[in-house]
């Protein structure tokens, strides 16, 4: 029993601290230890009576047969409204294709860390990615963390004992050497995509923004563009469709001044439009077209394969050609600064640990820039 400061009897689980207030301990039926704090000993008496309520009611108010898959949907209804629709379509495919195949038909409570890690064991086998599987992993995690927030379960099963870096290692998304650079630019003269990658390497666009630019955003007078929305190609409920929405953060909505070689293309590309019927009239604004079509990442992505293969050049992407833009701005002279606002990145850290490299080249320039200092140094 407890006792407040005169050494009065409280009952159970309460006690009187020496600030005056009283602290009030409870374990429920998970076995949690479960403590708060109050001005007075009927708040603590009302506060124990609802816990007790609960606990003794518990498997009236939540059915202790849920199934894995009965807790997804209504997990996965609260996030289709509190998301992006493209985090929604990666939420939707973790678990259609690695998730439910293992624990789907489980209990949910009866699901414990090692059945979790047969999620990823199983994604290993398949020779996924370490980076892709620690993705993965906080989406099982926020599933489960959703049940513990409702006290359907008491633990998370997803756990630190719950291993994802057993997959193959990550590429090096690298950017292109300016001989590289060079090669590939000659390589794409006349491919039926090369003003869209001449672009990005232009202006270091993310390639949804390069999809869903349209002419709206584009100012020929003040050279530069608006950089207002991105376009997802999603599998959204077995129905295939652009989602046109905002950038990935509010950092993303910027403008970016267009160099020479940027404007020139537009005018190519708003000439080849002009000759161009498109196919479905809500496209009719979007710059960057092909018979009439947006072109899906995919679609670039592949051709990028191809491009490599002819050239012999290692294979790459579209975000490499980001990467590429940001990196000759760095050997330049651009601020970090400012490549960080035409990148959309929200702090600077993102843009010189993930998309800045010093290639050889630059390297060997700098210290040709100090050998004098150097040389001096030795000497004294």
């Amino acid at each position: 029993m407890g006792k407040d400061l005169k050494g009065k009897e409280l009952g159970r689980g309460i006690i009187q601290e020496k600030s005056g207030r009283y602290l009030v301990r409870y374990v429920d039926i998970w076995g949690k230890r479960q403590a708060k704090r109050f001005n007075d000993v009927k708040s603590c008496r009302e506060w124990l009576y609802d816990m007790s309520y609960q606990d003794r009611h518990r498997d009236k108010l939540i059915p202790s047969n849920i199934t894995v898959d009965d807790w997804y949907h209504s997990w996965i209804n609260n996030k289709k409204r509190t998301v992006r629709s493209s985090t929604f379509q990666r939420y939707e495919s973790a678990y259609r294709n690695h998730i439910r195949p293992v624990i789907g038909n489980a209990l949910l409570m009866d699901v414990r860390p090692i059945h979790c890690q047969e999620i990823f064991n199983r994604m290993a086998d398949k020779g996924m990615k370490s980076s892709s599987m620690k993705a993965y992993k906080e989406v099982v995690f926020n599933f489960f963390a959703y049940a513990v927030e409702n006290d359907v379960i008491s633990k998370n099963p997803c756990n630190r004992l719950v291993k994802c870096n057993i997959g193959q290692d990550s590429d090096d998304r690298l950017p292109l050497t300016l001989d590289q650079q060079k090669v590939f630019l000659d390589s794409i003269t006349g491919h039926i995509f090369e003003l869209q990658y001449r672009f990005v390497l232009q202006t270091g666009l993310r390639v949804g923004e390069l999809i869903a630019l349209k002419w709206e955003d584009v100012d020929f007078d003040k050279k530069c563009i608006n950089i207002r929305r991105t376009a997802n190609y999603l599998n959204i409920n077995g129905v295939k469709e652009w989602v046109i929405g905002p950038p990935k953060s509010s950092a993303g909505i910027r403008t970016i001044p267009l160099t020479n070689e940027a404007i020139d293309i537009l005018y190519k590309q708003r000439n080849r439009n002009i000759l161009m019927k498109v196919v479905d009239i809500q496209f009719g604004d979007y710059v960057f077209l092909h018979k009439g079509h947006l072109v899906k990442q995919s679609g670039y992505d592949c051709r990028l394969i191809t491009i490599c293969n002819k050239a012999d050049l290692p294979k790459f992407s579209m975000h490499n050609l980001r990467h590429t833009f940001a990196t000759r701005c760095i050997e330049a002279g651009m601020k970090p600064k400012t490549l960080q606002t035409i990148l959309g990145h929200s702090t600077l850290a993102i843009t010189m640990n993930r998309y800045v490299h010093t290639t050889d080249d630059e390297m060997k320039k700098e210290i040709e820039m100090v050998e004098k200092s150097l040389s001096f140094a030795e000497m004294a």
